[in-house]
């Protein structure tokens, strides 16, 4: 089939399309190496994010740690410890989503169509 598509053009349209597909390879590769400094900021960007995320939760679950540490045993019956339990669990639920509320909104990148 390669020979069927040579016969039916010439030495100087090949030539040609060789040299087209040189030059849109050599585009291509302009527009990659372009954007790989936006991609390194932005990978470099999530990776903060993340470890933020990480640190955040595990000064969460330190504070937990010494709340849980410094409260001592427990008293009461299993019900009422329960419902403590269930309380501090709440407490430090609203304690993340106030923080999370309070953080800078995260960024997103803005589309060009």
């Amino acid at each position: 089939m390669a020979k069927e598509i040579n016969e039916n053009f010439s030495d100087e349209d090949v030539q040609l399309s060789k040299e087209e597909l040189k030059k849109r390879r050599a585009e291509v590769t302009a527009y990659y190496k372009d954007h790989i400094k936006d991609l390194k900021v932005q990978k470099e960007y999530e990776e903060l994010l993340r470890d933020i995320e990480k640190t955040r939760a595990e000064r969460i679950q330190a504070q937990m740690y010494l709340a849980q540490a410094m409260a001592g045993p427990e008293e009461g019956s299993p019900e009422q410890i329960n419902a403590a339990r269930a309380e501090a669990v709440q407490q430090a639920a609203e304690d993340w989503n106030a923080e999370q509320a309070a953080a800078p909104p995260k960024r997103t990148l803005k589309r060009t169509e």
